[in-house]
């Protein structure tokens, strides 16, 4: 979306490409940075080549808010315990972005990172409390019939694993009362 709504459309004859290779996903838009925005500050910089585009963009909800698109690229990727976005300039007439996706690496700093946040109780949590763990860990939170439909077992096991793991501080409750259809788990802040 970021690269349709700063491409250089005086190039024409050209258009966005996006590859998708095993292990990255290349984006690449016709035109250079624009204006006053570098390499070195576009995560920073904000600056609109074509701000018709992206107000319509925001008005059909494809975007969120105008001036996002570099930060939300770097926080999605850093969310999902990916290397930052790489971004070049390869032949002066197009940006490039390079988004890896080494699934081994991912798997691993995602098991580091959630060790190091559950702490100690992380080597004695059971197989339903891990897949609870994992799956906030990737999601943000979860409730008692995702856990079921995860697991593959009833809601009462579901909603008896959330609430000991509650009860040992790993995860916290956010609900009004214990028939709250709305209620949820979620790490601890």
């Amino acid at each position: 979306m970021n690269a349709v709504t700063h491409r250089d459309y005086a190039f024409s004859g050209d258009y966005v490409r996006v590859s998708m290779y095993d292990d990255r996903l290349e984006i690449q838009s016709p035109g250079r940075l624009p204006n006053i925005v570098t390499l070195d500050n576009m995560r920073s910089t904000r600056y609109s080549r074509n701000p018709r585009i992206a107000r319509t963009l925001v008005e059909f909800g494809w975007v969120r808010e105008l001036n996002e698109g570099v930060k939300r690229i770097y926080s999605e990727m850093q969310a999902l315990f990916l290397n930052d976005p790489k971004f070049s300039e390869p032949n002066s007439a197009a940006v490039r972005m390079v988004l890896e996706n080494n699934i081994t690496s991912r798997v691993l700093r995602r098991s580091e990172s959630m060790q190091d946040r559950v702490g100690d109780a992380y080597g004695s949590l059971g197989e339903y409390e891990l897949a609870a763990v994992q799956w906030i860990y990737g999601k943000g939170k979860i409730t008692t019939r995702e856990l079921s439909s995860l697991i593959g077992k009833g809601l009462t096991l579901s909603s008896k694993t959330l609430r000991g793991l509650a009860a040992k501080g790993i995860l916290e409750w956010h609900g009004n009362s214990k028939n709250d259809p709305s209620q949820f788990y979620s790490l601890p802040k």
